[in-house]
């Protein structure tokens, strides 16, 4: 089954990503991370707001505490609450390495499990010096024992919290691994056969099918439970980031975008490029896990904190 995704909102992103709905705003988090930009909008009436960040902002979630979202700067964890601006860090990631954060996501037990990516220091191939990590509601940080990543990407837990997703994105194949206080062995989901495109990031619906936005191919697949491809999401754009559903039941599926690397013929020919997109699959989705931290006395601290480093 394929279908056609419309344009909700000309966003024009260099590097859209890290999409999710926060139900109780009603609204949708994403970020242009080349431009160091949060985004929100709010599908029902169309409002949009921006936030600029202090430095490139990768990946974000939602907090059970009111108002504050939880942010993957490129170089470091932390918490912000845009009606106040305040924003309060947790710690850095792999200091001293070429690398920053990519791609993240809540598990179903409220904690923050995130990616990085190696940047080569004047360009050239990409090395697997990146990991994967978990921060735990007392905001104590540890690297998972999975294999080294040049590019994280696709992390997504199954609705029972059982499996988690992820890749290597230039390996073109998403793996999984039983997943809880401690992980499996990793093992093969999906693979890309298509040398012309990579998995990006990925969302699971209430059925446990796995929704991966395919970067270079213009397209969002759904793979069914035991990693079989069964519908897919056409974009008139072919690099699609990032899919999260979101809307009335859950029942809209989302997708960013990026025009990062097009050429002057290549955005002529995509004028979509780096838009929000929007499709009805047929499925629904879940509601987004929110981070159970940070403590009480954390936010109580950062009640009325002045913005750090922090563009208005």
């Amino acid at each position: 089954m394929s279908l056609r995704a419309a344009v909700a909102l000309q966003a024009r992103d260099a590097l859209g990503e890290g999409l999710l709905w926060d139900a109780r705003g009603q609204a949708l988090y994403w970020t242009d991370i080349h431009a160091a930009v949060l985004w929100r909008y709010r599908p029902r009436d169309g409002a949009l707001h921006s936030w600029a960040m202090p430095e490139r902002l990768a990946c974000l979630a939602l907090c059970e505490a009111d108002g504050w979202l939880l942010l993957g700067l490129a170089s470091r964890l932390a918490f912000f609450h845009p009606d106040t601006r305040a924003l309060l860090p947790v710690a850095e990631v792999e200091a001293g390495l070429p690398t920053r954060l990519n791609d993240g996501a809540c598990d179903r037990q409220g904690r923050f499990v995130f990616g990085t990516l190696h940047e080569p220091p004047g360009g050239g191939p990409r090395q697997p010096l990146g990991g994967f990590y978990r921060l735990n509601p007392d905001l104590s940080l540890e690297r998972l024992p999975l294999p080294g990543v040049a590019i994280s990407n696709s992390v997504a837990f199954s609705p029972d919290g059982g499996t988690m997703y992820f890749c290597d994105s230039p390996a073109r194949a998403i793996q999984c691994c039983a997943y809880g206080d401690t992980l499996g062995a990793p093992r093969a989901f999906a693979r890309i056969d298509d040398e012309r495109g990579e998995p990006d990031g990925s969302c699971v619906d209430r059925e446990g099918g796995l929704w991966n936005a395919q970067w270079g191919l213009g397209r969002v697949v759904r793979y069914a439970p035991d990693g079989r491809p069964d519908r897919v999401v056409e974009l008139s754009a072919a690099q699609p980031t990032r899919p999260a559903f979101g809307g009335a039941g859950l029942a809209a599926l989302y997708v960013t975008s990026a025009r990062d690397g097009l050429d002057a013929a290549a955005l002529a020919a995509q004028p979509d490029a780096g838009a929000l997109f929007v499709a009805e699959p047929g499925a629904r989705g879940l509601p987004e896990p929110r981070f159970a931290g940070p403590p009480p006395h954390v936010i109580a601290a950062a009640q009325g904190a002045r913005p750090t480093h922090h563009r208005p």
